[in-house]
């Protein structure tokens, strides 16, 4: 599967988005079900109005989309742009992973460089 890159105002939005807890638990819950904004307000201890802005943070964020039917505005999670985060912080990994792995290699080739330097028993150094 390809996974578009996130433009650098995207991934801050995105990033911005995630930042606040209320946000990843609202998240969190419309992945695992569609819920008007309405059921949501009722589960936090803010304003109707208050979790309507967390709401549209998440949907300017394309993490969530909002979509009105009748009277009710249904919120569910976008897991291709949740994808697209992910691949963003997997290659954040792979960089750190092979920084790392070339400390490990630069520390190894110099224990060895010590190990094979230095005078064996009984040799004068």
């Amino acid at each position: 599967m390809v996974v578009e890159a996130l433009t650098d105002d995207e991934v801050d939005v995105i990033f911005h988005a995630l930042a606040d807890a209320t946000r990843r638990d609202i998240l969190t819950r419309v992945l695992h079900q569609e819920e008007s904004v309405s059921g949501l307000a009722r589960r936090y201890e803010m304003s109707f109005a208050a979790v309507q802005k967390h709401v549209a943070v998440l949907e300017r964020a394309s993490l969530v989309v909002k979509q009105r039917r009748g009277r009710e505005q249904l919120v569910h999670g976008e897991p291709t742009r949740i994808r697209q985060a992910r691949a963003l912080l997997d290659r954040y990994e792979t960089l750190w992973r092979a920084r790392v792995r070339g400390i490990d290699e630069l520390l190894a080739a110099d224990g060895s460089a010590t190990a094979t330097s230095a005078p064996e028993e009984g040799e004068a150094p």
